[in-house]
């Protein structure tokens, strides 16, 4: 088994429901999404570690992804009771949080660099030390794919990966970046 094999066949494992590669070369960084990310809708802005402006300017998340070969790019799909189910959309989103720790644990064991984005936020401590303490937890910290200034409709077309998943669904995405430009891709 190669290595792109292992690695979407660990995320499976760890409980995502479709995932595929996207080159480095093909991504896209829009300044547009990170105002989006101003607007503070998701209310994460500006308030931890793995979002903006925490994570940096758009030219130092592009810096910091463009080191690697590789993106994938997975997601879950959660059904809820209706469009309005909001305590099942936290739900879900927590358990997408839990799969990319269970994801991150697995890769732990083969890889070893890589950079693991999630959805929104991070919601491992019930407050944030930021800005004013360092992270508690920086090794299992996953900054919002969202917050590098990734359209993930965009992200999940070029994978062929289904963005919108029918009435009363939602689904989460994330990324993992790994095989670093010019060095083997493994650890073991």
């Amino acid at each position: 088994m190669d290595i792109y094999e292992k690695v979407k066949e660990t995320a499976m494992q760890s409980g995502i429901w479709q995932a595929d590669f996207i080159s480095t070369q093909e991504l896209l960084f829009y300044p547009e999404i990170r105002e989006i990310c101003k607007e503070n809708t998701c209310r994460n802005y500006d308030t931890t570690w793995a979002c903006p402006p925490a994570v940096g300017t758009i030219d130092v998340c592009k810096k910091r992804v463009m080191q690697y070969e590789k993106m994938l790019l997975f997601s879950i799909k959660y059904n809820l009771e209706d469009s309005y189910d909001i305590e099942g959309i936290q739900n879900a989103l927590s358990s997408f949080k839990g799969s990319v720790d269970i994801f991150d644990e697995k890769l732990k064991t083969f890889l070893s660099d890589y950079l693991l984005l999630s959805n929104e936020g991070c919601k491992k401590c019930t407050k944030c030390t930021y800005p004013d303490f360092p992270c508690r937890f920086p090794a299992y910290l996953h900054h919002s794919i969202e917050g590098y200034g990734f359209n993930v409709y965009e992200l999940a077309k070029a994978a062929g990966i289904k963005y919108n998943n029918g009435k009363n669904t939602v689904t989460f995405f994330g990324g993992l970046l790994f095989g670093k430009t010019g060095k083997k891709f493994p650890k073991n």
